[in-house]
């Protein structure tokens, strides 16, 4: 929202904003561009009458500025719509769709495109290394966003990649989440059904064709469909696959890729953007060679830093396959050191039931766990809650050490006693978990 706001700014618009908590660096980083931010929602803010309002989907009925809107009547719009009309519109979009693997994916299709003076606009729900910002709107042809099947608004609960206008849809895979939003796996499906009636015949749908609840979606006919994968069978194959501590090799018929992603999710990760790259016509050279550079993501396997011989590890996993997928690539990393996992039951999915089997089998290269007590349990009905006692018996019964700590403070001092020079802290958080990274780091270092 606020790197729209600003290009906003850019072209022209006077441009005034409201939200809770505001702090850096999203605060200095508005205040840097002269954008007003009021640090509280009030009816007031809107008595210069705006020619639009653009609400945010954490916005519901209740909120006074809501209420305003519509008791006065004003022009409004979801950020999806905004960014549909004002910034997409007219250019060649890459949307990149999935439960996991866009955010890593879309930042190093941007960062091809980007090393090869394509110059595209983008949009990634994380902040790549070489780009060092989520967002940038240019007068380019190409733009490549990250397209989450999250709903768009309270008034509008379509999912946010209908709105992006695919001329290239990529399909990494699908499972169910977000379970405050979707009752189950066909309703995911369903969404993403909509989204690739979006791809124009002359466009192109990527799909992972090792990906079994894909599969059904990817038999249409009204435009072009690449099945991508390591499997048999698939047009963009993914062959002599290599997992090293540092790197991971694939190869395609007559180019060999290497990139510094580790493994087999970013392999799949890295071959979907080589299938769409060379779709618009990028050569394998100039893909490798952006490869050659790319240097990851903050909150992605982002080592904070090394502190009495431990190395604390930041990442955003939040649902099982991705948590699995994670330590497996940790584990290909480091070989032979211990792998300690802290996780955070945070989202509305992984404070439910819907994963309690899952969810203890996804810590199983792990060597030891730990989880932070499940936030606002409460406001869950009792048999729609995760059951954080039969989860550490799950974790236990493989025979790892497990711990479900009350707080971040109790789990640095758990990790102080018991975690050695040597050792590899993950963790797995899709907020901020209470400065966990730097209180590690500094009692770890003591």
């Amino acid at each position: 929202m606020a790197s729209v706001a600003a290009a906003m700014k850019e072209k022209g618009f006077h441009v005034t904003g409201s939200d809770t908590n505001v702090y850096p660096p999203m605060s200095t980083f508005l205040a840097d561009r002269k954008i007003e931010v009021m640090a509280a929602f009030g009816e007031q803010n809107l008595a210069h009458k705006p020619d639009l309002v653009v609400i945010g989907n954490a916005m519901s009925r209740g909120n006074p500025e809501v209420e305003a809107v519509l008791e006065h009547k004003l022009r409004y719009c979801s950020l999806p719509e905004l960014l549909k009309e004002f910034f997409i519109r007219g250019k060649r979009c890459l949307v990149v769709a999935g439960t996991h693997g866009k955010t890593t994916t879309t930042s190093l299709l941007a960062w091809v495109f980007e090393h090869n003076g394509l110059k595209p606009s983008f949009l990634i729900g994380g902040i790549p290394a070489n780009l060092g910002e989520g967002a940038r709107f240019t007068d380019s042809e190409w733009f490549i966003i990250e397209g989450d099947e999250y709903d768009t608004a309270f008034f509008d609960k379509r999912s946010k990649f209908v709105h992006y206008h695919p001329e290239v849809a990529i399909l990494n895979n699908l499972e169910f989440d977000h379970a405050d939003i979707f009752d189950d796996l066909e309703a995911i499906k369903k969404a993403f059904r909509f989204f690739i009636r979006l791809v124009p015949r002359n466009g192109l749908v990527l799909g992972n064709g090792d990906d079994l609840n894909l599969a059904p979606l990817l038999d249409v006919t009204f435009c072009p469909v690449k099945r991508f994968g390591l499997g048999d069978g698939n047009a963009v194959q993914a062959m002599n696959v290599k997992l090293a501590p540092t790197a991971s090799e694939f190869e395609i018929p007559s180019f060999k890729f290497r990139t510094g992603l580790v493994g087999e999710l970013n392999v799949r990760n890295a071959l979907a953007v080589v299938a769409a790259a060379k779709h618009c016509g990028l050569s394998n050279k100039q893909i490798q060679s952006a490869f050659d550079t790319f240097k990851g993501i903050k909150r992605r396997l982002e080592v904070r830093g090394i502190a009495g011989g431990i190395t604390v590890i930041d990442d955003f996993g939040h649902h099982p396959t991705a948590i699995r997928e994670t330590l497996r690539a940790l584990r290909i990393k480091y070989p032979s050191q211990k792998i300690w996992a802290v996780f955070e039951p945070r989202t509305n999915t992984t404070r439910r039931n819907v994963f309690q089997k899952e969810l203890a089998e996804s810590f199983a290269d792990a060597d030891a766990v730990v989880v932070s007590q499940v936030a606002r349990l409460e406001l869950l009905k009792p048999e729609e809650r995760l059951n954080p006692e039969q989860l550490m018996r799950d974790i236990q019964g493989g025979g790892k050490p497990t711990a479900y700590l009350p707080d971040v403070d109790a789990i640095v001092s758990h990790l102080r006693k018991h975690a050695c020079g040597g050792d590899v802290v993950c963790v797995f958080s899709n907020g901020g978990f209470g400065g966990i990274h730097e209180k590690l780091l500094v009692t770890l270092g003591r």
